[in-house]
């Protein structure tokens, strides 16, 4: 499996490359970049490694998430993807469930939705990984004083969603460094109640 963290936009948002090895499929996770210089890194990776986009997937509506999704569906013509509760006017292709199951290849991306920070947000739960977009970081969870913003959902999305995954599944967020579920449940000072 290719995971490529590049860091993007004016909050330093982690857009990820997710690909197959085998086929050569990918998504591209969180274009939060703000020009197109800003994303030619990220379209030399792909075009290195011979990867063939086949979804560009939204994590959650924020503009630091968003922001490049134009530029990259320019370049490679994928879908964008976003949850069905989506209320930030973003021009999505497909609205996702919870439930869903994307296809990259051989990956299998499950689609987890994970409200709290926003209405739609998701996390994307794949072989020994997830993305969490803003819902879970290391050391901390998503900010809920925006509008649609809950704490209390968050948590309940934290503990429902994120904590029933193994231990060892490594988890990527979207601002800051990768850490574990299992890191997370021992040392996350917001997870020790």
């Amino acid at each position: 499996m290719i995971v490529k963290r590049f860091t993007v936009g004016w909050l330093s948002t982690n857009c990820y490359v997710v690909g197959c090895e085998e086929t050569r499929e990918a998504a591209v996770i969180d274009p939060g970049m703000d020009s197109e210089r800003e994303a030619e890194p990220i379209l030399d990776f792909i075009k290195q490694n011979n990867l063939h986009i086949k979804y560009i997937i939204n994590t959650h509506g924020h503009p630091d998430h968003v922001a490049g999704n134009a530029i990259i569906k320019k370049a490679t013509g994928a879908p964008i993807l976003i949850h069905e509760s989506n209320s930030e006017n973003v021009q999505a292709d497909t609205k996702l469930h919870d439930g869903n199951i994307l296809q990259v290849g051989t990956l299998k991306l499950a689609v987890l939705h994970t409200p709290g920070h926003t209405p739609d947000g998701i996390s994307l739960l794949g072989e020994n990984l997830v993305f969490t977009g803003d819902a879970l970081f290391a050391g901390s969870v998503g900010r809920t004083d925006f509008l649609g913003g809950s704490y209390e959902e968050l948590m309940r999305s934290i503990k429902t969603k994120l904590l029933s995954i193994p231990d060892s599944f490594k988890v990527y967020s979207g601002h800051g460094p990768s850490t574990t579920i299992g890191d997370e449940k021992k040392y996350n000072p917001f997870l020790q109640t």
